[in-house]
């Protein structure tokens, strides 16, 4: 009796101990085969946030681009190469999403350490959370044991990535799509506390909504004219207030109806997300806590794991078999 209670211990040791099986996400996934990653992964992303501090926001929103696509299997980060399309070239993407550059840094940085071991996918979801904590933001654990994919979809890269233009419903479905919830949404949206958009995302909401501050649309209309294809690029910041700090002004811009995109303003506008957004508004610790729990959630959709897709030495290109 005291023998058998003794080997189910040791089991029961080395499954605490071992890495997260197959097919499951887990913090601990490369504890024993890439111990250094999360130091790497600070380090570099703290060199790329010194030297712009913007390349935080991107960094999140590549995450979220990657994982409402096939899920977060870094497909986003595969370039056009010979007859494959990628999609990189996808309405939402094209010159708009950002930080390849620092992706292939880290990864190259991994790789003199842990040569064959990460997966681009983690590295992703690493850099988000490390962009939003490093800005004054949460922290959370990231669960990892992604792995990547060796196809991607243009084609689901403008279908399902929601329009900065779209009503509540929409956003309600698309994220209700991928087994988010609206509380997941309106806590997601709130990354836009950080960045910058682009005045052609923008024009609309500034020159046609009504449910806008007047002073508000005035100052953006300055650098955002109204005619089409005129400043197109013009960048505005997502958050009037406090565009490279992490924080719940973003609810207060809905509040008082300054938020940049349609899609944004949608949160407040006398629909369901209205309490919601006037409890995150006053409260940024729930509002910090839901974030992270959403990002987490958000990670979580549709991963490949096991051994499911590949670890590809170099992010934009499938390895050769």
């Amino acid at each position: 009796m005291a023998a058998s209670f003794q080997i189910w211990h040791c089991l029961l040791a080395l499954l605490l101990l071992a890495p997260a099986a197959q097919g499951q996400l887990s913090p601990s996934f490369y504890a024993r085969s890439c111990p250094t990653l999360g130091l790497i992964v600070r380090a570099t992303m703290i060199r790329a946030l010194l030297a712009e501090r913007r390349m935080g926001a991107s960094l999140i929103r590549l995450f979220f681009h990657d994982c409402f696509v096939q899920g977060c299997d870094a497909s986003i980060l595969l370039d056009d190469v010979g007859s494959f399309v990628g999609e990189k070239g996808a309405g939402p993407n094209v010159n708009s999403v950002r930080g390849y550059e620092v992706i292939d840094q880290i990864k190259a940085n991994v790789e003199a350490v842990c040569p064959g071991v990460v997966s681009c996918a983690d590295i992703v979801a690493l850099a988000a959370r490390d962009s939003t904590f490093l800005l004054g933001g949460p922290t959370w654990a990231v669960p990892l044991g992604r792995r990547d994919s060796t196809t991607a979809s243009q084609s689901l890269a403008n279908s399902d990535l929601p329009s900065p233009a779209s009503d509540l419903a929409t956003l309600i479905s698309a994220f209700g799509n991928k087994g988010l919830s609206p509380r997941d949404l309106t806590a997601l949206s709130g990354a836009h506390t950080i960045g910058f958009s682009q005045c052609q995302n923008f024009r609309g909401r500034i020159y046609n909504d009504t449910n806008i501050d007047a002073a508000f649309a005035a100052l953006r209309r300055r650098t955002c004219p109204a005619a089409q294809g005129s400043g197109d690029g013009n960048l505005a910041p997502l958050d009037v207030q406090t565009q490279l700090l992490f924080d719940n002004a973003y609810y207060r811009n809905l509040v008082g109806q300054r938020g940049l995109l349609h899609s944004d303003q949608v949160l407040f506008n006398g629909g369901s997300q209205d309490a919601l957004v006037r409890q995150y508004s006053t409260n940024p610790a729930l509002f910090a806590a839901d974030f992270a729990a959403a990002m987490v959630k958000m990670g979580n959709i549709s991963p490949l794991t096991g051994s499911a897709g590949q670890i590809r030495a170099n992010c934009r290109v499938v390895n050769s078999s």
